[in-house]
């Protein structure tokens, strides 16, 4: 378990922190004073940014590039991020950016990684990137942190990807509390909903689970072993409802931004309202959706760099290390719900601690993957 406050938290990172030696016999291609950066981050969006920060911190030379491409993208706010709370997900990134580059080690620039090359056995690596504008810089770096965040896929259902992220979203935590005690939609295959409906029972009660077909036998048993032994009689003392029809469109009828928020507010009611309709029988209106859908890995980057990879998550070790030199920290990497985050460390925060070895400086360095959605 993480300690609770960000003092605590930040002497929890830097505590254990040791030398590990270069891999004896470890081939060298590069002189090490010509390598630019002790570290660089692929990705841009809180995990990213939080690496930048505790690097800079402890005067390690580091580079973020950003592709500007975030899954938080289609959101109105951000929440649960303490002083940050209601703010746009692009203010966000603005503030944390401007307060890391006082830190003079690290910088950030805008751009996609297109290659990464491991040399001389993983000791250091050569990074090729694009920028907007079409050109193309070269960058060497002792470490790799891939924080490229994953993508979600959603159905064609007409009028879901066109209202995602505004009133349809994936994270209560993030988005819940806006839409409390309005009438809750479930979307996703069954045995994906029940701990949906665990997450949100607390905001109303009247929730109804779209199930699209999946309503089966073989599902309510993934389901039992997945989140309960009977999570069929947890739904029944929830009292809520299976409609296993299929989703054929899902309309807006109204827009729950409110234009007169106080935006010194960190929340305020957003009531939204959406017309479900089936294949056949009469169409449902829900004030709310929450999605319980899969996703993949936004770049292919860490596949191309033979990354191994497991349920379309990056493969890492307890320390959030793929190969030698390389980690994962990716935003709400390597998790299907939030709820996972929040039980394997009991505390809303829902950070994890990644270690990046900097053989060469003789230290650890300690990095925080923060949950944003």
């Amino acid at each position: 378990m993480l300690p609770k406050t960000p003092i605590l938290f930040t002497l929890h990172l830097f505590r254990s922190v040791t030398g590990v030696p270069m891999p004896p016999g470890a081939e060298r291609d590069m002189d090490a004073s010509a390598i630019d950066f002790d570290a660089l981050i692929v990705g841009g969006g809180p995990a990213g940014l939080a690496a930048l920060s505790a690097l800079g911190r402890v005067r390690r030379t580091a580079l973020l590039i950003d592709s500007g491409e975030y899954r938080n993208s289609p959101t109105r706010r951000i929440h649960d991020v303490a002083g940050f709370d209601g703010v746009t997900a692009a203010h966000f990134r603005w503030s944390a950016r401007q307060q890391i580059l006082h830190y003079k080690t690290v910088d950030a620039v805008n751009g996609t990684v297109t290659s990464i090359r491991p040399k001389a056995n993983n000791t250091y690596f050569i990074v090729t990137a694009e920028t907007a504008e079409g050109s193309t810089s070269t960058y060497t770096a002792r470490k790799i942190i891939i924080a490229t965040g994953v993508r979600d896929l959603l159905p064609p259902t007409p009028g879901l990807q066109e209202n995602f992220g505004k009133g349809i979203y994936w994270c209560p935590w993030c988005d819940g509390h806006e839409h409390a005690d309005q009438p809750i939609g479930i979307l996703g295959p069954f045995d994906k909903t029940v701990e949906a409906v665990a997450e949100v029972a607390d905001l109303n009660s009247d929730i109804i689970i779209f199930a699209n077909g999946t309503d089966t036998f073989e599902n309510r048993v993934r389901a039992d072993a997945a989140f309960a032994e009977n999570s069929s009689a947890y739904l029944d003392r929830r009292h809520v409802k299976v409609d296993n029809r299929t989703v054929t469109r899902i309309t807006r009828l109204r827009d729950g931004e409110d234009p007169d928020r106080d935006p010194s507010l960190p929340t305020s009611p957003e009531y939204d309202l959406f017309n479900i309709e089936f294949d056949t029988g009469s169409p449902v209106e829900r004030g709310v959706l929450l999605t319980a859908f899969t996703y993949e890995q936004r770049s292919s980057i860490g596949e191309r760099l033979g990354l191994k990879t497991k349920d379309d998550k990056l493969e890492v070790d307890e320390d959030m290390r793929t190969i030698g030199g390389c980690a994962s920290s990716q935003s709400r990497q390597g998790l299907s719900r939030p709820s996972e985050e929040r039980r394997n460390h009991g505390d809303g925060f829902s950070s994890k601690l990644n270690d990046v070895e900097l053989p060469d400086s003789g230290t650890q360095v300690a990095l925080t993957r923060l949950k944003i959605d």
